[in-house]
């Protein structure tokens, strides 16, 4: 299962250690009371989906799969019209 590629790219290892920050300083600053540090923990939790997503779309993500031959387009047949006799 690990074969199609689930997470072993480095958009997505970055997106977790991001988000991972993220949630660690979050949990953090519940323990000392401080909201703010809270809210700057979910902000970087929220940069991490940015960042894996641009790193994605920059090409650092899960490539096409060569193993799979393209779907072709279904082909469409012409319909006639039925009369009721």
């Amino acid at each position: 299962m690990s074969a199609a590629a689930h997470g072993h790219t480095p958009a997505a290892w970055t997106g977790v250690t991001i988000a991972f920050i993220g949630f660690t300083v979050s949990g953090v600053a519940m323990i000392i009371p401080n909201v703010l540090l809270v809210v700057v923990g979910l902000v970087i939790v929220v940069a991490a989906g940015v960042v894996g997503k641009a790193m994605s779309m920059a090409g650092m993500g899960r490539q096409p799969s060569t193993n799979f031959a393209p779907a072709a387009a279904p082909a469409v047949e012409e319909r006639t019209p039925v009369s009721a006799a």
